[in-house]
């Protein structure tokens, strides 16, 4: 029999004992401040139906799902078809004759999932956090993995936007608690950005549009223009849109400028409205004493490319340290309605974990108590000593 040689799947790593004591500083850290503000644990399976993943997450999304295959003859009913597989529409056919179950991307979709069955037993409005592991068949590169933990904090049944408000104190606090001095919060809003695409004539693509603009940091704005001509936008179109999304300014002049821009959308000055109003509750905790860490930033490029998203919408990154975002989430209207429990709207962010510990290695941020070490070491010479030393122990 040969021998195998070990290796890891790409994307995966091992955990080392001196990295999980790491690790755990940051989930216990984080999960403090989820408590302090009254949210409660849960933890849903590693593994979901597909059919309740499949169609939360955009076209995008969906292709980064990883499916698991069905046991015993799963290719059974597949021979009895003649599949193209160059033709994405035909392997589309093929997935649900091979696989009924896959890996969660997100904790929020699963969540819902989680809200709807057990919704006679939860009192609203409901406040939870999960820190889980989830798996997104992505390309591994510096700070992305295809096994990543998130620690998840979530509302739902409440439509204030207090709770906005409140996920910015909490991402402010725990940030903070881990040695970061130095990360902005981004803020944009759904309702914007539906906004700006009825202005420029294109309505009916807007999730078009979000999938494009939500590339700008990887791919620029002339990739961004090439993506969004190929999804059915004109010259005409970019025109009008590129001076929206390079909006400058303080926060305060970009709005200014977003009123006039969007002055015949009632959409997009409800959003206008709405990022004002969490500005306001955030400026109010300042001016009672609140000491605030992070800088808060109105990016009009802030598109977040999952579908559920529906108004505000919220994006952390580190400013010391070269990585993408280390955490994001948004307000998500009737989420639950996929699953039969209409008009429960729920806002919701996530930390995530793993980049947060990169960026606290780089920075040599972790404290000297996040280290494996035994205080005590009891000795013995002989089996007589050793009947002294058990009990020590």
């Amino acid at each position: 029999m040969s021998v195998i040689k070990p290796s890891l799947a790409k994307g995966t790593r091992d955990f080392t004992p001196v990295e999980m004591v790491k690790r755990n500083f940051i989930y216990d850290t984080i999960k403090s401040v989820f408590k302090k503000y009254g949210y409660a644990e849960i933890q849903t399976p590693s593994f979901e139906n597909l059919s309740t993943l499949t169609g939360k997450y955009g076209d995008e999304g969906d292709k980064l799902i990883f499916k698991i295959l069905n046991s015993g003859e799963y290719l059974k009913d597949a021979k009895k078809k003649s599949f193209d597989f160059a033709q994405d529409e035909n392997s589309n056919q093929l997935i649900p004759l091979i696989s009924e179950k896959a890996l969660r991307y997100d904790l929020t979709v699963p969540f819902a999932r989680y809200v709807v069955m057990h919704q006679h037993e939860i009192t609203l409005p409901f406040k939870r956090f999960q820190v889980q592991p989830v798996w997104r068949a992505d390309r591994p590169q510096k700070g992305r993995y295809r096994e990543f933990y998130q620690c998840d904090v979530d509302v739902v049944g409440s439509e204030s936007l207090l709770n906005e408000a409140e996920f910015i104190l909490i991402y402010n606090e725990a940030l903070a608690k881990l040695g970061l001095k130095d990360f902005t919060v981004k803020i944009n809003n759904r309702k914007i950005l539906s906004g700006i695409a009825e202005i420029i004539g294109k309505p009916d693509l807007i999730i078009d549009m979000t999938v494009a603009i939500d590339k700008l940091d990887k791919i620029g704005l002339d990739g961004v223009s090439k993506e969004l001509l190929e999804r059915g936008f004109t010259e005409d179109d970019l025109e009008k849109l590129r001076p929206v999304i390079l909006l400058e300014g303080s926060n305060e002049e970009k709005l200014a400028s977003l009123k006039e821009i969007l002055a015949t959308s009632e959409t997009g000055l409800k959003g206008i409205a709405e990022i004002e109003q969490v500005f306001e509750y955030v400026e109010s905790l300042i001016s009672y004493g609140l000491p605030l860490t992070a800088k808060l930033e109105l990016d009009i490029t802030l598109a977040r490319g999952l579908n559920y998203y529906t108004g505000c919408i919220f994006e952390v990154k580190t400013n010391e340290v070269a990585m993408g975002s280390i955490g994001g989430g948004g307000r998500y209207d009737d989420l639950t309605g996929m699953f039969g429990l209409k008009g429960l709207t729920g806002v919701g962010v996530s930390f995530g974990a793993d980049r947060i510990y990169d960026v606290l290695e780089e920075l040599n941020l972790f404290p000297a108590s996040a280290e494996i070490g035994t205080k005590v070491l009891i000795s013995n010479f002989d089996a007589v000593a050793e009947k002294y030393a058990l009990p020590i122990l």
